[in-house]
């Protein structure tokens, strides 16, 4: 039975991975690329050079994931994983096929005119034809679909790799955290949009996609479960505890200690709640023990019995 449910959360895993990895595609060719965006990463700045220099998107990535994987294993160890390999020969895969057969024409836009009716370039489609551009939907769209196709692709236990190898490397050498070398990696990308077009609001809608990703990746990854963790002090710890266990069905931890001011012992109740149990711990503490002391903490996870399970591997 369970041999039969770790080959289903692989499959699951797998069509994750085939699934944000072809997402990841779309969210690059159809939306950030015809907007000169670059947010971040080995595709961000082939967007660029793309622009620049045509060549397409797909093998200007390849020509830095590959080796970037290569250095980044014979540094790191080999940590990346089959996982995170395949993801990149698929994304690259999909972008191809999307820019061959679908081109840069961009799915959001206020309209597309002719070259010969349009005094001043807005964007480029072919030698033709222009398109007026609307910067705010696509972003907010693009930065969905970028942060659903990176969630998908970090559940399904690959990891990003590309750019990200670079800040790895250098935060083994330097010991600057991991996150602030990622943001500074990922500003220097978006920055090659103003050097490249001298246009300031590319960088700055590339960030905002960047913000709109991160968030839509913790919602895919972490789910929209929003947890507490909660410290009680109380007098009255038979109420409390009832409350606890009978009305908001959870469980929890008794501590006992003693106050710093005045050395006597109090009961402290360690509990974790989803956010509707801690609405109605709220609305009942004054009833159940008007003196108690609450410190309610925000949980990014919490794993075990009532709550997310453990991880299989």
């Amino acid at each position: 039975m369970e041999q039969k449910n770790n080959v289903k959360e692989q499959i699951i895993a797998y069509l994750m991975l085939i699934a944000g990895s072809f997402l990841f595609a779309v969210g690059d060719v159809m939306f950030v690329n015809p907007y000169l965006l670059a947010p971040g990463g080995t595709y961000g700045l082939s967007n660029v050079l793309n622009t620049v220099w045509p060549w397409k998107i797909s093998y200007y990535a390849i020509c830095m994931d590959i080796p970037l994987l290569l250095i980044g294993t014979w540094i790191l160890g080999p940590k990346f994983g089959f996982k995170t390999v395949l993801s990149t020969i698929l994304i690259f895969a999909f972008t191809w096929i999307l820019e061959t057969f679908w081109g840069y024409t961009p799915v959001i836009h206020e309209g597309i005119v002719d070259a010969a009716t349009m005094p001043t370039m807005v964007q480029i489609l072919d030698s033709e034809q222009f398109f007026i551009p609307d910067y705010f939907l696509n972003t907010v769209v693009a930065g969905i679909i970028y942060g659903i196709a990176i969630g998908l692709i970090f559940k399904s236990g690959a990891t990003s790799g590309g750019s990200d190898i670079i800040s790895m490397i250098i935060h083994k050498y330097t010991k600057i955290s991991l996150g602030t070398l990622v943001m500074v990696v990922d500003s220097v990308i978006t920055l090659t949009t103003f050097i490249a077009f001298k246009q300031i609001h590319l960088p700055i809608y590339s960030i905002i996609l960047i913000f709109i990703e991160g968030k839509v990746i913790d919602l895919i990854v972490e789910g929209m479960k929003s947890y507490k963790t909660v410290y009680i002090v109380t007098n009255n710890l038979e109420a409390m505890r009832n409350f606890i266990l009978n009305d908001l069905k959870r469980g929890g931890t008794l501590f006992v200690g003693k106050g710093l001011y005045g050395g006597v012992e109090r009961n402290m109740i360690y509990v974790s709640l989803e956010r509707a149990d801690l609405i109605k711990l709220k609305n009942n503490l004054r009833h159940i023990d008007p003196t108690a002391f609450v410190n309610i903490l925000d949980s990014a996870e919490i794993m075990g019995q009532g709550f997310k399970a453990l991880p299989t591997e």
